[in-house]
């Protein structure tokens, strides 16, 4: 209680954000998180989705935090131009999909399916999952897209197409012809535009800026690990990022 007091008592950005769940969960938050940048984050995610003290558990072990920081960095330019890529990362943790490190996009699809709840908190509890395989009919022939959800902030159809190799430039074809058809055929009028992601088992950041750097569609590239992630490494690579965008500002500044 003490150290609860000593934390919160004189920030009067959090202290409103406490009171808003439950001891538990402030336990938590407070017992491993250090910056109040990570407390802010994890307060206000535990406020808006009502995280079960395993649900939160799970986010701090996958270092929710500083994935969505690193990939808000990342994918800064592309989310500049459509604000519906907000909802999406450029990294994703499945580390609760029981499938060999050597899989195929069928096991890695139908294994997604059967831990469907898992998956959807890990990429937000705004998703709600409409279907695998989902079919769309252009002129004769039928195609399927690998998961299709609708997200319900963004209130738009969001493609995810499955890839168990690395990203290559001509996936991003595919994910475009999908999109404009769920938008013709698909989307409802008071819909937005349906929004694409290529979720990948690895990637080259230079090879997706350049495939992405024209593209008109609202998509994006993010790579997944059957693991949780390294703690120093990730808050090693955070801290880069912080440190470049600290000179570019500095740069600027003196522009």
């Amino acid at each position: 209680m003490r150290q609860f007091y000593e934390t919160y008592n004189d920030n009067i950005k959090l202290a409103p954000l406490v009171r808003e769940i439950s001891w538990t969960h402030n336990l938590i938050i407070m017992g491993r998180t250090k910056s109040d940048e990570a407390k802010e984050f994890y307060l206000l995610l535990c406020s808006k989705n009502n995280y079960s003290k395993r649900e939160l558990e799970r986010q701090i072990d996958s270092m929710f935090f500083e994935r969505t920081m690193i990939s808000d960095k990342k994918n800064q330019l592309f989310i500049t131009k459509n604000p519906g890529l907000t909802a999406l990362r450029d990294s994703y943790v499945l580390e609760f999909l029981d499938i060999p490190e050597t899989h195929k996009e069928k096991e890695l699809r139908k294994s997604i399916v059967v831990n469907i709840r898992n998956f959807i908190l890990e990429f937000g509890k705004d998703f709600t999952f409409v279907g695998d395989e989902y079919r769309v009919q252009v002129g004769n022939k039928d195609f399927y897209i690998d998961l299709l959800f609708y997200n319900r902030s963004l209130s738009c159809l969001i493609a995810i197409e499955l890839k168990v190799t690395d990203f290559k430039p001509e996936h991003l074809g595919q994910l475009e012809f999908y999109l404009e058809a769920l938008d013709r055929d698909v989307r409802k009028p008071n819909e937005n535009p349906s929004v694409g992601l290529i979720l990948c088992a690895g990637k080259d950041d230079m090879v997706v800026e350049y495939a992405l750097s024209r593209s008109l569609s609202p998509a994006l590239v993010a790579d997944y690990q059957l693991h949780l992630p390294n703690k120093n490494l990730l808050v090693q690579k955070l801290r880069e990022l912080k440190d470049l965008a600290a000179i570019e500002h500095d740069e600027d500044t003196e522009e």
